[in-house]
């Protein structure tokens, strides 16, 4: 599904620009083969499937989420990205000089809960999430999206029980040339799975 260039509205006159940090997983890091947890390993494999990887536009992924009172299963399906202008951008942060040549992103997932208990306190699943373009993680920008047409709040979802979906956002800065832009969620832990739209 092509993304949509549309004018984002935002709930802050004024957003936070944060830099993305991200926590690179290397995989260099591997036990020696007569190791005793290489051993253990082999006596007790991790139950735990692999996850991740890239999915067609409108498929899903499945995950679990350790959340208050305890662990639940999600389906999570990224519906679309929508890209703004530079002019939107430096109309929303603070410091327009560091968003020159550069676009805001709001991706819209939608989380669907499908087992465990029932929540009423918020949820976890929308932290997984980060917006790539043409693989370099963008910036996010902090308290734009919650007001965006067709977003909730997840703090404001305080009742959620199985069978029950919501349309969570997360706003991002990428470069205005990008000519693709991906939209990762991940398990904790895990490897991301990855929606790719063209950024036509």
């Amino acid at each position: 599904m092509p993304h949509h260039k549309t004018a984002l509205r935002l709930v802050a006159p004024v957003a936070v620009l944060a830099l993305a940090l991200t926590a690179c997983g290397g995989g260099g890091d591997k036990a020696d083969a007569k190791s005793p947890d290489t051993e253990k390993a082999k006596v007790f494999p991790s139950p735990e499937p692999a996850s991740g990887g890239e999915l067609e536009t409108g498929e899903s992924a499945t995950g679990k989420v350790a959340e208050d009172p305890g662990e639940v299963t999600y389906e999570v399906v990224a519906q679309k990205v929508d890209v703004g202008t530079e002019a939107e951008a430096a109309k929303v942060v603070s410091e327009p000089d560091k968003v020159k040549g550069k676009v805001l992103a709001v991706a819209h997932v939608k989380y669907t809960h499908k087992s465990g208990p029932a929540l009423t306190d918020g949820s976890d699943v929308h932290d997984g999430t980060t917006v790539f373009a043409d693989g370099q993680r963008g910036s996010v920008l902090i308290g734009a999206s919650e007001d965006a047409t067709g977003c909730e709040d997840p703090y404001d979802v305080e009742s959620w029980k199985q069978g029950e979906s919501h349309v969570f956002c997360e706003t991002y800065v990428i470069p205005a040339n990008a000519k693709n832009v991906e939209v990762h969620w991940s398990e904790e832990d895990g490897e991301p799975y990855i929606w790719t739209f063209p950024n036509a």
